[in-house]
């Protein structure tokens, strides 16, 4: 049950050490100001969805949830959100090697403790279908208020194999112009390619913005 795989989680969590070593705070007793601002942060989850509560991701809650950080808010890890677990590497800036190379070391370290559940055919499996496969979202937040205000935006981002989403998540919209762009693609490819794929995609996307600013400046010159 949840208790228990929080548990199992937390002890795992506890073990970690050097840069990955933090606390673990769970969402029984937290205080709603605390919840909130961790939330604003972007660095909680919370139960607004109403498509995960429709599948049962909310049943009991707050009970068995929680979040770990380490002290430079560089590595999170939801416990029992929409997955039993969900791990975070993130830093701003564009080094996303620092960034994979973090991940890699936590999932490595927490296999000593941990088995995460594993198909040979669908590969790491997860609470939602669409994730199965790596199971990696490589994203970045990034600027794009012209290119995105085209109509074909979402088919642009298609051919990228790329998915645009709001800054607080799945079905969320977007706040003055800023996407969370991340590789659509969790199957059939590794990790690396994955992040790759979101890499050349993000690239693209800068292009495409500076072309699009650029047109519409000269547009309003003519006019």
């Amino acid at each position: 049950d949840r208790i228990q795989m929080e548990q199992n989680s937390v002890e795992a969590l506890n073990a970690l050490s050097g840069e990955l070593k933090g606390t673990y705070y769970p969402l029984t007793g937290m205080s709603k100001e605390t919840q909130d601002q961790l939330t604003k942060d972007h660095f909680l989850f919370n139960d607004s969805d109403r498509f995960l509560k429709a599948a049962g991701g909310y049943n009991d809650w707050p009970n068995g949830r929680g979040i770990f950080f380490n002290e430079n808010k560089t590595f999170l890890v939801w416990v029992n959100e929409e997955d039993h677990l969900r791990l975070i590497s993130m830093q701003k800036g564009g080094d996303v090697g620092a960034i994979y190379k973090r991940l890699v070391t936590a999932i490595k370290a927490l296999e000593e403790k941990l088995t995460f559940a594993r198909d040979d055919r669908l590969g790491y499996l997860t609470f939602c279908p669409s994730n199965l496969g790596t199971t990696l979202r490589a994203s970045v937040h990034i600027k794009i208020p012209h290119l995105s205000a085209r109509k074909d935006f979402k088919s642009v981002c298609e051919k990228l194999k790329l998915q645009a989403r709001g800054i607080h998540g799945e079905h969320t919209a977007s706040e003055g112009g800023v996407y969370d762009i991340s590789n659509k693609r969790r199957l059939g490819l590794t990790e690396i390619e994955a992040v790759k794929e979101m890499v050349a995609g993000v690239q693209e996307i800068i292009r495409l913005e500076k072309e699009s600013s650029t047109t519409k400046t000269r547009s309003c010159h003519v006019l």
